[in-house]
């Protein structure tokens, strides 16, 4: 049985209060349980006061089969930020933005950047999905095609600088991929309309709720996010007809990655479609979804500090 925890970015202290309330004990020095384990969705570092010490208790469950950690995007971008091409460029550019981003966990390891590249090389080891006969668990978006194309890419489950230098280009299907189950998807915001982030960076494509049906659906209804600059007008069919989305029949599937409003009642979307991640790095919750085995999920299995 599992329990899924969502986005942590630096909560330590939070995410040792969520493991203690679902039954964990620090034992030996890894957090355990008698008969659970955790699938953490990613997006270990950033933003938050205690980034190592996130890290530590992560890997040290991992390390010892009391959890599977997957990738997130914060991860993915760490390891891009430190990663250069054969003309000296980082495949993540250094910008003002991307390094503000990242800052937090620049300055924390500050003192012991040996120990911040030894994370960096774990990162590339951590899966980018999880799935067994009964639930899938992915950082942003479970898309099929993207799956299947990472499962094709990389046969031992792991990312390499080899890899990531020879393919990770737009327009590539390796470059796609990552991007759709680390990112999610987005779609154009319509008559040039923006709206702000929660970083304050104008954006003008929506992250959208790749599970639902996209037929007949307006923007308003279609984003993850609520914004005032939304517009209930459909979405013209044209801009979503290859769009594939997540049918009911298919396995309960967990995420993080978006930001869900922190002072919001905890839900699923759907009976098989689960977000995790309500928003600790912005006074929000740190979440935990606890799976029993059912194929119909139910939001009082989703437990919170």
């Amino acid at each position: 049985m599992y329990d899924i925890i969502g986005d942590i970015h630096g909560h330590a202290d939070t995410l040792e209060q969520l493991l203690q309330k679902l039954g964990y004990e620090n034992i030996e020095g890894f957090y355990r349980h008698p008969n659970r384990k955790v699938i953490f969705v990613g997006d270990y570092i950033d933003r938050g006061p205690k980034i190592r010490e996130t890290l530590e208790l992560v890997k040290a469950m991992a390390d010892n089969d009391q959890a599977i950690a997957l990738m997130g995007n914060h991860e993915f971008n760490a390891i891009l930020y430190n990663l250069q091409d054969a003309a000296g460029n980082y495949l993540r550019e250094h910008s003002e933005k991307n390094q503000h981003q990242h800052i937090h966990t620049l300055e924390q390891f500050a003192c012991n950047m040996q120990e911040y590249h030894q994370y960096i090389s774990w990162f590339k080891t951590l899966p980018l999905f999880y799935e067994d006969k009964q639930i899938r668990v992915v950082h942003a978006c479970w898309d099929e095609e993207h799956i299947h194309s990472l499962q094709n890419a990389l046969p031992e489950g792991r990312l390499t600088d080899q890899l990531l230098l020879n393919e990770y280009q737009k327009g590539t299907p390796l470059y796609e991929a990552l991007e759709v189950t680390l990112k999610g998807k987005e779609l154009q915001m319509p008559d040039r309309l923006t709206f702000r982030d929660k970083d304050g960076h104008e954006r003008t494509e929506l992250r959208i709720k790749w599970w639902m049906n996209p037929d007949k659906v307006t923007y308003r209804q279609y984003s993850v996010q609520h914004y005032d600059s939304l517009t209930d007008q459909e979405i013209p069919a044209e801009l979503i007809n290859n769009q594939k989305y997540y049918p009911e029949s298919m396995k309960p599937v967990f995420f993080g990655h978006y930001w869900l409003p922190g002072s919001a009642e905890l839900s699923v979307y759907e009976k098989n479609v689960c977000c995790v991640d309500y928003s600790v790095a912005n006074k929000g919750k740190l979440v935990a979804y606890r799976w029993n085995g059912e194929t119909s999920l139910d939001h009082r299995n989703m437990h919170h500090i």
